[in-house]
């Protein structure tokens, strides 16, 4: 039976795949954690610091869910607040300072959207990091590995490459939001999934990401893969001047949605 739209979103929900943390502890080598936005307080809904890899120093940043009831609860179910982004943006200016490559995995329904979030400026945050993402004077890699929802995933996604798990979705409204919006009836999720193009393959055709990472197979040999994927990235792009990096990743934006053909897909 063929695999629908709202079927991927589903996987790309369960909470039998790994989390961020799981990533960067299995992918990365001699994690450490850095904490705090130096403004407000630190968002556990998103972790971050420095690992090694090949020993070169990597900052590493992921959106993360929990694995359990009360760790979701502590973790905000993966929705950031203000403080979480500028967290991550911290650390990201940190990186550029030490010509650190930065990796991001991203994995959030939306950045949370409450009254305290709002008044300590969840938009302006969201923005900030879009906006200083682009002119970052380091290799930047993204990967979605569950859900990227929103301005709350495009916040850790402005980068030189992005890549999604196989079953991870990417959309700028969940598909029960799109529904209630468009047919004010959230049961038509799975119509809206379909409409929305946001599996992996739709996406990759529509070229916002620049590959699909297979997810087949035991769930160590992928992390392995990953690892190789990542350092052969950065070999790449450790070649670049600064001027080089920041012409590529602004020319990545600017050609997204240009040019499509009778199928909907990237010439």
């Amino acid at each position: 039976m063929k695999t629908t739209a709202y079927d991927c979103v589903q996987m790309a929900r369960s909470t039998k795949r790994p989390t961020g943390t799981e990533f960067i502890e299995k992918v990365f080598s001699d994690f450490i954690e850095l904490h705090g936005d130096r403004r407000f307080a630190d968002d556990p809904a998103i972790v971050g610091g420095i690992a090694t890899m090949c020993g070169t120093p990597f900052t590493v940043i992921a959106t993360e869910k929990g694995t359990n009831t009360k760790d979701r609860v502590y973790r905000n179910f993966g929705a950031p607040n203000p403080e979480g982004y500028r967290k991550a943006l911290r650390l990201m200016k940190q990186a550029e300072k030490f010509r650190r490559p930065i990796v991001c995995f991203v994995d959030t329904s939306g950045a949370f959207c409450g009254i305290g979030a709002e008044e300590r400026g969840q938009g302006q945050a969201i923005a900030e990091n879009i906006l200083e993402m682009m002119t970052l004077k380091t290799p930047i890699l993204s990967i979605v590995i569950g859900e990227g929802g929103s301005g709350g995933a495009l916040a850790l996604a402005v980068a030189d490459e992005v890549w999604m798990l196989e079953n991870a979705v990417y959309s700028v409204i969940s598909p029960e939001g799109c529904a209630s919006i468009l047919w004010k009836n959230s049961n038509k999720a799975a119509e809206a999934a379909q409409s929305l193009k946001l599996t992996a393959e739709d996406i990759y055709g529509l070229g916002v990401v620049e590959r699909i990472i297979p997810e087949k197979g035991d769930i160590h040999k992928i992390f392995g893969r990953l690892g190789t994927d990542i350092y052969s990235w950065y070999r790449r792009y450790m070649e670049y001047t600064d001027e080089e990096l920041l012409e590529a990743r602004y020319q990545r934006f600017r050609k997204i949605g240009i040019e499509i053909d009778e199928k909907g897909l990237n010439k």
